[in-house]
């Protein structure tokens, strides 16, 4: 009987621990950033190296990227769970794949506005959209600005653009040999690879996209349907401690780049600073960030750009917003009030 007695007490207890072992454990999730490590990549790295999502019991790993249009396709294919990409290219992928069994979702919004800009040295004499009119302009195929080239164009009355096509890093090359006579990036990107490259900030003419009427939204975090159907939980457990990681980077950009230059030993800290700085001021501490709240979408300014994009990107159906994001996951007001008062 005693023996009966402790077997039964040793499988119990063996059940038990099995069991409390199951639930200590934390959720797997890859994640796939939209480019490589540089400065705006310390608001995904900088909470993993605090141990911000340990802590909410996930076992977050971030790889670098070679474009939105790859990371989309990348979770949409289930290599990775979520990702960091241009909410454009998550359109265009709905659009043109209406039949796709796995489509991604936008589940938080953190670059408000779209970092791109058509950019010029003032040598050429180009100072506005109009005087862009009948130029040749430089940017890889896959390029969010020249991609959305067409929506900047329509605001600003532009025709006769001629397009060359080149690799990343040929891009400001090309602009400074005066191979093309503008070219379309990211601002924080291509500004300060112009500036590697010998230009001086004050002979670059910056267009940003949002000051000459287009209103896109910029960078969102997306999630597999696996991951929000399957692991909702964890999708917002990420959120929230990535909004957590969030508010330090941008209360301290400087010490977050270490966290930066930990995954990848040859940045610059200097130059990564800059742009960290430069994405924070210009798409995540917007004024139209401040105004619809960190990770939020504005309702109908998300239809307009469903709209512009299934015309600018001429997709086989049209852009169905509600389709595109899922606000179900967002952390409450006090964790999303990440962004420093103005």
């Amino acid at each position: 009987m005693n023996k009966r007695h402790l077997l039964k007490t040793s499988i119990t207890t063996l059940i038990f621990s099995c069991f409390g072992a199951a639930q200590a454990q934390s959720t797997p999730i890859k994640f796939q950033l939209d480019w490589r490590f540089e400065g705006p990549s310390a608001l995904f790295l900088t909470p993993v190296a605090k141990g911000y999502f340990k802590e909410a019991k996930l076992d977050v790993t971030v790889d670098a990227g070679n474009g939105s249009g790859g990371t989309v396709t990348r979770v949409a294919s289930g290599a990775y769970d979520m990702g960091f990409a241009d909410l454009a290219a998550l359109m265009e992928f709905h659009a043109n794949n209406p039949d796709a069994p796995n489509k991604p979702v936008a589940v938080m919004m953190v670059y408000n506005d779209t970092p791109a800009s058509v950019m010029a040295l003032k040598k050429s004499g180009i100072k506005t959209p109009a005087d862009l009119n009948g130029k040749k302009l430089g940017a890889p195929v896959f390029d969010a600005g020249r991609r959305a080239f067409p929506i900047f164009s329509k605001a600003n009355n532009i025709s006769g653009v001629n397009w060359t096509a080149m690799d990343p890093p040929l891009r400001e090359t090309m602009l400074v040999r005066g191979d093309v006579d503008a070219i379309t990036g990211f601002t924080f990107t291509s500004l300060l690879n112009l500036e590697a490259r010998g230009v001086k900030a004050a002979d670059v003419v910056v267009m940003p996209y949002p000051d000459y009427g287009v209103k896109l939204y910029g960078n969102a975090i997306i999630a597999s349907p696996k991951m929000v159907k399957e692991n909702p939980a964890a999708v917002k457990a990420f959120l929230a401690a990535f909004a957590k990681g969030a508010k330090l980077v941008i209360s301290n950009p400087a010490a977050a780049i270490a966290d930066v230059k930990a995954r990848d030993g040859i940045v610059n800290v200097d130059l990564e600073t800059r742009r960290l700085k430069l994405a924070i001021d210009t798409v995540i501490n917007s004024a139209n960030a401040r105004a619809e709240g960190f990770g939020q979408v504005n309702g109908p300014r998300l239809s307009l750009m469903a709209s512009q994009v299934s015309d600018a990107f001429n997709t086989k159906s049209r852009v169905n917003a509600d389709a595109v994001w899922n606000a179900s996951f967002l952390p409450s007001k006090a964790e999303l009030d990440v962004l420093p008062k103005k």
